[in-house]
């Protein structure tokens, strides 16, 4: 399994970057071939970060992709900075 971890600061309007997320980008998600799940966590402080798991990493590449393109597209005024993005082998689960 492959994870991908992105990091926000400064994001805006928490409530909001969730409802767009959930109701836009999570179905998007879903779509990409060997998804396994997808977290969005409000970390308090104007940060947020998401956790993708991909069976593999061409999916988890194909999400980085998607998740720029979203965040460009609807996400921009709510998440004034680029993530780090954080991308790799899973090595351990539970």
């Amino acid at each position: 399994m492959y994870a991908v971890v992105r990091r926000y600061a400064g994001v805006t309007d928490p409530a909001e970057a969730g409802r767009r997320v959930d109701e836009g980008f999570v179905p998007l998600l879903r779509q990409v071939p060997g998804f396994v799940a997808y977290y969005w966590i409000d970390a308090g402080e104007g940060v947020m970060v998401s956790t993708s798991v991909f069976e593999d990493q061409a999916g988890a590449e194909e999400s980085i992709k998607r998740a720029a393109e979203f965040v460009r597209d609807s996400l921009a005024s709510l998440l004034p900075n680029p993530p780090q993005v954080t991308a790799g082998q899973v090595v351990a689960a539970g």
